[in-house]
């Protein structure tokens, strides 16, 4: 027999808090650029004439392996949280109506988390979008029948299919006018004169960049949030489905999944690495294969992010015992960890901190990230071997059940 038939003993949710610890840390590696470079459609800068080989596979191998993978497997497992929450609420609570109330007070404490995170330490915060979505795709969804979370699957990928074939016309659109390189003139000029700022500049000029850069970022966002609406109804999905749950169960869906994520995934993306590295060594030249390709990213993407869950999911006995020992503790710790990466790199790379992003080479930035998550690594198993969740979700939690035990103290006083 395989390991998948002899699942291990472990809680059901370990495979889920891994697999959630591996996107933080995956997400690092393609957040990690945006400090130095900016908000703008030149992901990775101009890599200069004296880069190394280093920092051409740097580059490579964040836009190969990482780039929009991550992010959709963050938004799938949020999808999976809420059915888990929601479920473990019921239970404590006794009704749904009470489950989903205190969910929407987590989502009020993301939407805040992900202001302030977004105006005061780095503009690409993703919690504000989350939150956002959350409030609109998941409201009434607590205890509803899986009819109606396929019904509304449906709709929202429909709507993700038209945006995302309006984004390839016009993509095609822009092509054919030409103009390319006088765009590609300003971007350049763009980003560098972000590289400046963030680089180089102080504690005021950040923030003046940064709040309207997270302004920029955030109103953007908004035109993904289909995207993000299929990723969260997935996840949900597969909570109610049994898939993330017990994967031992669904040996053949996640063997599919698998050989199509990577199928579709590992082609298209390292066409996308090639046209994305071709355009940081020469940005005044962008191929236009980069405009059509990045049009059909988030399914590229999401492709190779579906295979990353199922060979998380297939993990043998002895592989998962060894991701969920490394990983548990940083999905259980997600929401302390991302920010607290945000707040190193900005210390380390910007100007206001160490400044190493206008010293150190692309090859030295990813090395900080890697550094930031070996640090987490022990940082979240010594605080949760003293703690049972970390420190922002101990705060969320007490935010979560402050009103409703108030109310409850209430109720049980006027009895």
């Amino acid at each position: 027999m395989s390991d998948m038939q002899n699942p291990p003993q472990v809680s059901r949710s370990a495979r889920i808090d891994a697999l959630r610890g591996i996107a933080v840390f995956g997400i690092l590696l393609v957040n990690v650029w945006s400090f130095i470079w900016g908000f703008e459609s030149l992901r990775y800068g101009v890599l200069p004439a004296t880069a190394s080989i280093l920092d051409v596979l740097s580059v490579a191998f964040v836009a190969f392996f990482a780039e929009q993978k991550f992010y959709p497997i963050f938004a799938f497992l949020f999808g999976a949280g809420f059915v888990l929450l929601t479920r473990s609420l019921k239970r404590k609570l006794g009704r749904w109506s009470d489950a989903e109330r205190l969910y929407r007070r987590r989502l009020k404490w993301l939407l805040a988390c992900g202001i302030l995170h977004g105006t005061l330490i780095w503009f690409g915060d993703i919690l504000t979008v989350y939150a956002i979505a959350g409030f609109w795709v998941l409201s009434g969804l607590a205890g509803a029948r899986l009819h109606k979370v396929r019904s509304n699957l449906r709709i929202w990928s429909i709507v993700f299919i038209v945006l995302l074939l309006a984004n390839f016309i016009l993509s095609v659109q822009m092509i054919k006018a030409g103009g390319l390189y006088e765009q590609a003139k300003n971007t350049v000029a763009a980003v560098e004169a972000g590289r400046l700022t963030y680089t180089q500049g102080n504690l005021l000029t950040i923030a003046i960049q940064r709040i309207g850069d997270y302004l920029s970022v955030t109103t953007q966002s908004l035109f993904i949030l289909p995207h993000i609406a299929i990723l969260f109804l997935l996840g949900a999905t597969a909570v109610r489905r049994g898939w993330l749950t017990q994967p031992w169960r669904h040996r053949i869906f996640w063997q599919r999944v698998k050989w199509t994520g990577l199928a579709i995934g590992i082609p298209f993306n390292l066409a996308w690495a090639t046209v994305a590295l071709t355009e940081a060594i020469d940005p005044l030249h962008p191929s236009a294969y980069a405009f059509l390709l990045y049009a059909w990213l988030p399914i590229g993407g999401s492709c190779l992010a579906a295979a990353y869950v199922a060979m998380v999911m297939q993990a043998g006995q002895n592989a998962g015992r060894w991701l969920e020992y490394c990983f548990v503790p940083v999905g259980k710790m997600a929401l302390t960890l991302y920010l607290m990466q945000s707040l190193l790199c900005a210390l380390l790379i910007q100007g206001f901190g160490l400044s190493l992003g206008a010293t150190w080479s692309p090859a030295g930035w990813l090395g900080i990230a890697f550094a930031i998550m070996l640090l987490q690594l022990g940082f979240s198993h010594w605080w949760l071997a003293r703690h049972a969740q970390g420190p922002l979700e101990m705060l969320m939690r007490r935010y979560i059940h402050k009103e409703f035990d108030k109310e409850r103290d209430q109720d049980a006083r006027s009895v």
